[in-house]
């Protein structure tokens, strides 16, 4: 957020001796602040909602409207008409108390801390002032859960930033529907970001305050006996979550769960999590609304502006020097949510790139878990008021003004590839010369954080630099890293001993498929004394032709009767891959007949093929056929070895009676004949890949 003037004007106060400034306490109010912001058509939204509004609500309201700085504000007045709580204008210092209505002055921006409010002069030019977001973003800071905005009739998109912060933080936000609003603009503006709890008509949002703060908990207390004794209810929900949308909330923090949790059944005016996880069983909307509240997404430009100062003058200088000519520098940006972190980034090494002679590529890597935050960011569209936390030439020279809009340029757009990642659970990205992951550690438990630095030390380069949010620290991984800026939070990878590093190779394996577990777990035949099971067992062990079960790798995954005559294991590392493991003779036939299976999925044969077997050579029929009981995507294959009745014995004595014989002539012909076989489908399959290949390029460029 950009510097805004923090002196606080104390003859202001010294005017108003009966209301003395309070002192500044650490614990917040247990009472909920409500926000209220407005613009054109504002007057006749207030108007209505205080008379829709109880005389005691227990909760207080502050009001921030657009007026006119050269005239003195009638709300005051115009506002007592309509409701029996307290309304004032703001004096500086003035502490906040249920039931009472505080209102703007005229050419001030205003901001509470504390649960007191201040009074500033404006930082920016008339008519590019945003008291609103100012205000809405102060109230998220300071009462995070405790906080409510609600953004009535304007015009414009101011409001919609502030309420992001407020809804990030944990509070309600709540817009007036843009149907009713006089000017729709910035209710239209906040929907369409999706930073929205409700959407309502004015004279329904006194009701749904009422039940909210009813069911809302606040007391620390109770909060601790909620995460000590419903442990087990909270792991149903993060089953239920797991279920729905592959994430495993297990590894956020109780308190942050909790806190969340509680929002939403507050909002659905349930007082047990028992009652709420029913609920949550029969209402799979609800699942996706808590997903949604539980996934944090509090980010702006530039956020902390004197860290990314640091990242600008300290660490893209010396990246770009380490880079040869013609080099690409590869950043990964996780938990970039709407995007903001991405495009400050790209915008700072840009910047830098362009002030030096060497010809260098950015490629940024911007990952998050929630898919409606990463659409956003593709979009690259921000509200206008995002000229509070961008500096006016970067805005000129990075974004295009469009209405009430700023759009990334698509110099700058290019340079990044958007991307849903879990960042627990999916492999990372690796060979990275930075890695910025700001304020999202600080919602992880400790063994979730002990697999976050792990897979940070991974991805990065010797020397690569981990960039995190203020909040965070290594805590014990500090020995996987060097210190840069302790205060901005810039490490340095360093070389450790792999013993020190926790394991993430898990990250890496693809998943056992259940239905490929149910064919290598054949059971074995007991004998038990019945009957038929041990004749089924003589049958097989003295009839069946041994075979293998491949997958359409041609991994060996299940093997019956006597296959050692045909496969044996190859040296070196132990591998599974039924060509690999075939005997001489047999391996140009085999690889033959499953590159063909792959595509036509019908029964393949060889017949007469000569194997050698224990100094001597059998002739066999193979067999390859498909396991159509299984589904389309479990590609299984049994692979049958039957031998023919003549073996031709190979000894020195029998070659020199039967010179003339021709036998391993022909199968030398039939190996090469195979081989050609095998070399054209391969070359066909080579082209197919590469018209995929080209095909897939193309999809990623287009998204």
């Amino acid at each position: 957020m950009t510097k805004k003037k923090t002196s606080v004007s104390d003859n202001l106060a010294k005017k108003v001796p009966a209301e003395k400034k309070p002192e500044l306490r650490n614990e917040k109010n247990s009472f909920l602040i409500v926000g209220l912001g407005a613009s054109a058509g504002g007057l006749e939204a207030f108007k209505e909602f205080f008379s829709a509004a109880p005389k005691d609500m227990g909760m207080a309201f502050v009001i921030v409207q657009h007026l006119d700085p050269t005239h003195k504000s009638l709300m005051v007045q115009l506002l007592k008409k309509h409701t029996e709580m307290q309304v004032k204008e703001v004096k500086d210092g003035t502490k906040v108390l249920p039931n009472n209505v505080y209102v703007i002055p005229p050419n001030k921006d205003m901001a509470i801390f504390k649960g007191v409010l201040h009074l500033m002069e404006p930082s920016a030019a008339r008519g590019f002032r945003k008291p609103i977001d100012f205000f809405f973003r102060s109230l998220a800071e300071d009462q995070q859960e405790r906080a409510i905005g609600i953004v009535f009739s304007g015009t414009g998109t101011e409001g919609t930033l502030g309420l992001k912060d407020i809804k990030g933080r944990g509070g309600l936000s709540i817009v007036q529907d843009p149907d009713t609003a006089k000017y729709d603009g910035m209710p239209r503006s906040a929907v369409t970001a999706g930073v929205e709890d409700f959407i309502l008509e004015v004279n329904k949002i006194p009701g749904v305050l009422v039940k909210y703060a009813k069911n809302r908990n606040f007391k620390p207390e109770e909060k601790t006996e909620i995460i000590s004794t419903t442990n087990e209810l909270l792991e149903k929900v993060f089953i239920l979550l797991r279920n729905e949308t592959g994430c495993n909330f297990g590894d956020y923090k109780s308190s942050t769960v909790v806190r969340r949790i509680e929002k939403r059944m507050a909002l659905n005016q349930i007082d047990k999590l028992e009652n709420y996880l029913k609920y949550l069983q029969k209402n799979k909307e609800e699942l996706q609304k808590l997903f949604d509240e539980l996934l944090i997404g509090v980010t702006s430009f530039f956020r902390d502006k004197k860290a990314y100062d640091s990242v600008e003058q300290n660490i893209i200088p010396q990246i770009i020097k380490s880079k040869p000519d013609g080099d690409t520098i590869r950043v990964w940006v996780a938990g970039c949510s709407t995007g903001e972190e991405a495009y400050s980034l790209a915008i700072l090494f840009d910047e830098a790139i362009g002030k030096q002679t060497k010809s260098l590529k950015l490629q940024i890597f911007a990952s998050d878990i929630d898919e409606r935050a990463i659409n956003m960011a593709r979009q690259g569209v921000y509200p206008e008021t995002i000229f509070n936390d961008v500096t006016p030439e970067r805005l000129r020279g990075y974004f295009h003004s469009d209405s009430n809009t700023y759009r990334i340029n698509k110099d700058i757009r290019d340079k990044i590839i958007f991307s849903q990642h879990n960042l627990i659970k999916d492999p990372p990205f690796s060979k990275q010369d930075m890695v910025s992951c700001r304020n999202l550690l600080i919602y992880l438990n400790i063994e979730a954080q002990k697999k976050v630095f792990a897979i940070f030390h991974y991805a990065l380069n010797l020397d690569g630099i981990l960039f995190l949010g203020s909040s965070e620290s290594l805590g014990e991984y500090a020995s996987l890293f060097d210190t840069i800026d302790r205060k901005h939070k810039l490490f340095k990878r360093k070389k450790v001993n792999k013993n020190k590093i926790p394991d993430i190779g898990h990250l890496f394996r693809e998943p056992a498929h259940h239905k490929a577990m149910s064919i290598t777990a054949i059971p074995k035949i007991e004998n038990r004394g019945n009957l038929a099971k041990i004749t089924e067992k003589l049958l097989l062990d003295n009839y069946a032709p041994a075979c293998a079960i491949i997958n359409i790798k041609g991994e060996a995954v299940y093997f019956a009767g006597n296959t050692g005559k045909y496969l044996q294991p190859s040296p070196g590392e132990a591998r599974l891959n039924i060509v690999d493991m075939a005997r001489e003779g047999l391996k140009t036939d085999l690889r033959n007949i499953i590159s063909k299976i792959r595509k036509t999925k019908t029964v393949e044969i060889r017949k007469g093929i000569s194997v050698k077997t224990n100094g001597s050579h059998q002739t066999i029929d193979l067999c390859l056929r498909p396991i159509k009981h299984l589904a389309e995507e479990d590609a299984y294959f049994m692979l049958t070895f039957e031998d023919r009745d003549i073996i031709t014995v190979t000894s020195s004595e029998t070659k020199s009676k039967h010179p003339e014989d021709t036998s391993e002539l022909h199968a030398l012909e039939q190996e090469l004949t195979a081989t050609k076989e095998y070399l054209r489908s391969t070359i066909e399959e080579l082209e197919v890949s590469n018209e995929e290949l080209k095909s897939s390029n193309e999809e990623l460029q287009s998204s």
